[in-house]
C-alpha cells in the first residue's frame, strides 16, 4: 500500500491555506495510507545542547533523558522511511519557514540515520522518494530574493536524499480579495494536474 507522509506547519492548523492545499492534494488518492503529522498543534522542542548531545551519545551510556529523546527522533523517522510520498504545507512567516518545520528538520537530520558524511561529501540515505511542497504566501516573493523558503526546503530534503521535490505556490494571499481568490484557484488547478495515481510513489 502506498504511504504518504502529510506534514502541517501552519500556525493556523487545518484552516491554513497551506494546510488546505495539502489535504486537498492528499484527498485526491483515497487508496493510499496516510500519516498526518500537524507540527503546531503538536510541536517538537527546539533544538538546544541537551537534545544534540542525545543524538551524539552511545548506545549503553544513554541516560534515560538522552533515550527518550533518541526514541522521539527515530518514531518520527521511521514515519519518514515508510513513505514513499512526502507532502508539506508551508507557510511563510517573516521571509522563513515556520520554527516549527525548523525543529522537525532538526529531529530527523541525524547522521549516519538520515544521512552520512563520506570523503566525497554528505549523502542521504532515504532516497526513492517524491515530495510535494504547498507554499502559501502573503505577498509575491517567487523567483525573487525575498523567497528563501523555495532553495531550503529543497536543499534540506535532497540532503537526506530526497531529490525529486515539487512546489506549488499560493502568493499575494493578503494583497486583496482578488488576488487571494486568483492565487488559490490557479495553485488548485496546478495541485489536481500533479495529483495522478502514477506520480504517488509505493
Amino acid at each position: 500500500m502506498n504511504t504518504i507522509l502529510h506534514l502541517n506547519s501552519s500556525i493556523f492548523g487545518e484552516g491554513g491555506q497551506s494546510s488546505r492545499l495539502a489535504e486537498q492534494f492528499v484527498a485526491r488518492f483515497p487508496a493510499a495510507r496516510v500519516v498526518r503529522r500537524d507540527l503546531s498543534k503538536t510541536p517538537l522542542p527546539h533544538l538546544d545542547a541537551e537534545r544534540f548531545g542525545a543524538f551524539l551519545s552511545k548506545s549503553g551510556s544513554r541516560t534515560p533523558a538522552q533515550q527518550q529523546v533518541l526514541d522521539e527522533s527515530d518514531a518520527l523517522i521511521a514515519e519518514l522511511r515508510e513513505a514513499g510520498t512526502i507532502v508539506i504545507g508551508l507557510p511563510m512567516y517573516n521571509f522563513g519557514i515556520p520554527s516549527q518545520l525548523k525543529a522537525y528538520f532538526d529531529h530527523v537530520a541525524r547522521a549516519g540515520v538520515t544521512f552520512r558524511y563520506t570523503d566525497k561529501g554528505a549523502v542521504g540515505l532515504l532516497t526513492g522518494k517524491k515530495a510535494y511542497v504547498f507554499a502559501a504566501r502573503g505577498g509575491l516573493y517567487q523567483g525573487t530574493p525575498r523567497d528563501t523558503q523555495t532553495a531550503y526546503v529543497r536543499d534540506f530534503l535532497a540532503f537526506l536524499g530526497i531529490a525529486d521535490v515539487e512546489f506549488v505556490y499560493a502568493e499575494g494571499l493578503a494583497i486583496s480579495e482578488a488576488s487571494k481568490a486568483e492565487s488559490l484557484a490557479n495553485a488548485q488547478h496546478v495541485l489536481r494536474n500533479l495529483a495522478q495515481p502514477e506520480r504517488i510513489a509505493a
